[in-house]
């Protein structure tokens, strides 16, 4: 099984778009799947060293709308989180595509195309333009992700394994759309910013003795044989000057999705029940959601509609691979290998 392109380094650019499908879009959502990779290829085509990758992700309700087979184990709505003083709440939406490249026309092209082929069969409900910010920095000054696991740390916290019975080499991934209150988070010293954050904001060096409710501390999971649990994060910063809409987008991909709904959990109710992160006194989250990222070989063959009658083999003596006109779908976008 070949995976999503889940694991691909930063970029200097990123679109996130979440959509919802309209009622009896199913058959064109469906219809797209197997072309995602080849609409990818073909516009990466036009600049080849700009590194342009795309990820899908299906959400649960969209899940039994689209496939007559069994949801992921760990595939459920978001679960909305309501500590004392901070919410993270659930939002709609069915699909999820993470697009990144190096320049942001590769990422706009892409997503018009994406889009194009899903009008009138899914509404756009929440669109974010990413970039990179200096030195992978958030808006907040502090560089984002410097935690990230690398090499085989990375794909065991971020992938199913290779040999799981029924989703191998997939993941599950959580968005949320943070604002930030830069106007309060700007007035602080940078020695207070630090012990929000819990590391130093020019060399971006661990503070030994960080506070307990610190952004670092609350989201360090370690299990009870003492081993950091870990998530892969390719949050991007984002931001509007005339309406000072500032922020970072959430973006965390893990084999197990419990892992990051536990860092969720202690940033926003706190443990112990009311220490939450000190993050979210100058951050908001306003957007949330849950997606399963199939492998490419799902999406390639995906699964029939709910109801559908199974697929009869192909009389004998037929080519399997031709479309039963004669044809080898050469130029077809299905047709084109990966």
């Amino acid at each position: 099984m070949t995976p999503q392109p889940v694991l691909s380094p930063l970029t200097r650019a990123a679109i996130f778009l979440v959509l919802t499908i309209d009622e009896g879009g199913e058959d064109a959502v469906r219809d797209l799947l197997p072309d995602v990779p080849a609409l990818q290829r073909a516009v990466g085509f036009r600049v080849p060293d700009g590194g342009l990758k795309c990820v899908v992700g299906i959400g649960a309700d969209a899940w039994t709308r689209l496939f007559d087979a069994p949801p992921p184990p760990g595939l459920h709505p978001f679960r909305e989180l309501a500590g004392p003083r901070h919410l993270a709440p659930s939002t709609p939406g069915d699909l999820l595509f993470h697009i990144r490249a190096g320049a942001p026309d590769l990422c706009f092209e892409l997503a018009t195309q994406l889009t194009a082929r899903l009008a009138g069969a899914a509404t756009v409900v929440d669109e974010v333009h990413g970039f990179k910010y200096f030195e992978m920095r958030d808006l907040m000054g502090f560089v984002d992700g410097t935690e990230n696991p690398e090499d085989a740390d990375a794909l065991a916290a971020a992938l199913t394994p290779a040999d799981d019975p029924v989703h191998p080499e997939s993941s599950y991934v959580i968005v949320q759309k943070y604002l930030h209150d830069l106007d309060a988070w700007n007035a602080l010293p940078v020695e207070a910013q630090e012990r929000v954050i819990g590391r130093t904001k020019l060399a971006d060096i661990e503070i030994a003795d960080k506070a307990p409710d610190s952004h670092v501390a609350v989201n360090t999971i370690v299990d009870a044989d003492g081993e950091e649990r870990q998530i892969v994060r390719d949050n991007m910063p984002f931001g509007t000057v005339g309406t000072r809409e500032f922020g970072t987008y959430f973006i965390g991909y893990a084999a197990d999705p419990s892992i990051t709904e536990l860092m969720l959990e202690r940033m926003f109710v706190g443990d112990p029940p009311g220490r939450t992160d000190r993050i979210l006194d100058f951050s908001t989250a306003v957007t949330g959601g849950l997606f399963f990222v199939p492998s490419l070989d799902f999406l390639d063959d995906p699964p029939g509609p709910p109801g559908a009658p199974p697929a009869a083999p192909p009389p004998a003596g037929t080519d399997a691979d031709s479309t039963g006109d004669g044809s080898l779908k050469i130029g077809s976008l299905k047709g084109i290998p990966r």
